[in-house]
């Protein structure tokens, strides 16, 4: 996809986790992004190991399907990440690997985004969770 993250989603370095949007429809969105050692903000996580913390690998994933459902064009404004229902790792992510997220549009309406969704790397499922978003106020954040 064509369309640049920055434009859908108000997430920037370094807290901006998506590097593209591969596929969208209602029912499915695809995205990818690859965790460099380099990142300033992931510097600090367990010096001398090689992986992305869960908390980081679930909050990419729902910026992946923020950035998917804003080019649905079914919502408008900002959501924010307000409840996650589960979450289940079953392996480690290394930096430099490649991970591509599949995710289900559960529900998506003008106020509330619900997903659920699958991280894959090169050698299959590296997690798996389910969120709920909804619509801030934008006055609010400006304060």
């Amino acid at each position: 996809m064509s369309k640049d993250i920055e434009e859908l989603i108000p997430h920037r370095a370094p807290f901006l986790f998506v590097d593209e949007i591969t596929s969208f429809t209602t029912d499915e969105i695809t995205a990818v992004y690859t965790f460099h050692k380099t990142e300033v903000m992931l510097k600090g996580n367990f010096p001398g190991f090689n992986f992305v913390p869960g908390t980081i690998l679930i909050e990419s994933m729902a910026q992946a399907g923020g950035a998917g459902v804003r080019l649905l064009g079914v919502t408008d404004g900002i959501f924010a990440l307000v409840q996650i229902e589960s979450a289940q790792f079953f392996k480690g992510l290394s930096f430099g690997e490649t991970i591509t997220y599949v995710i289900k549009n559960i529900r998506l309406s003008e106020k509330i985004i619900k997903q659920s969704g699958k991280g894959y790397a090169a050698d299959g499922v590296v997690f798996e969770a389910s969120w709920m978003s909804i619509k801030i106020d934008e006055k609010q954040m400006a304060r």
